[in-house]
């Protein structure tokens, strides 16, 4: 892309060697989109599939762009074609413009609030957040599903500003996933709930000490 992007801006541009970047470009692009596509549709399934036991809020998810939805219409094949006519039918104002405005570099994820049904752009920064756990723990599971390992989990302030109830559920949840979870926090207290699978370490002026518990 940005070697198409610096031949648009030259003067003597080589429109056969700019055709060849932009079959590839098409080749590319649908490849991103097809394989979007189905991670978004593994995903969902395990975002909406634990809605009765989880603690956290289930959503819908929406993969926004024009590319995803050219390979959901059509043939593969057929989608590059398209793509790459679309591709030089945008040369004009990708050129005045210094950039390529058509592409899966330009699609949106989207969530759904599931019980609220509303965009979680619009939810509180609570809810926000609760339905990215939620969406952390259903990637967890797709990813122990599909590689037949659990995942190693990253959690910073993970715990923060959760309510006993789903502090507790979280615990829960990746005891059961059974990933090795790395949780921060500055509050020794939101970890009381951890159980006897956890240990907890402290960190102070460089030093780690593991807390007996």
């Amino acid at each position: 892309m940005r070697e198409r992007n610096f031949l648009l801006q030259d003067p003597r541009c080589d429109y056969a060697w700019l055709t060849s970047i932009e079959a590839q470009m098409a080749e590319q692009a649908i490849a991103i989109a097809a394989a979007r596509n189905e991670a978004a549709t593994v995903l969902a399934k395990h975002f909406a599939g634990h809605a009765e036991t989880s603690p956290f809020p289930w959503g819908i998810l929406q993969v926004l762009g024009e590319t995803e939805a050219l390979v959901l219409a059509k043939p593969a094949v057929q989608a590059e074609a398209e793509y790459a006519m679309i591709l030089k039918e945008q040369r004009a104002i990708d050129r005045a413009q210094s950039r390529t405005l058509k592409g899966p570099h330009r699609t949106d994820f989207s969530v759904l609030h599931g019980p609220k049904s509303q965009s979680a752009e619009l939810c509180s920064t609570g809810e926000q957040k609760a339905l990215l756990i939620g969406l952390i723990l259903a990637q967890a599971r797709a990813v122990k599903e599909l590689v037949g390992a659990a995942p190693v989990l990253l959690l910073d302030e993970v715990a923060a500003h959760l309510d006993v109830h789903r502090r507790r559920g979280l615990f829960e949840a990746l005891t059961a996933l059974g990933v090795q979870a790395w949780m921060t926090g500055t509050d020794a207290n939101l970890f009381s709930e951890a159980g006897k699978a956890s240990v907890i370490y402290n960190v102070e002026h460089g030093t780690i000490l593991e807390v007996k518990t």
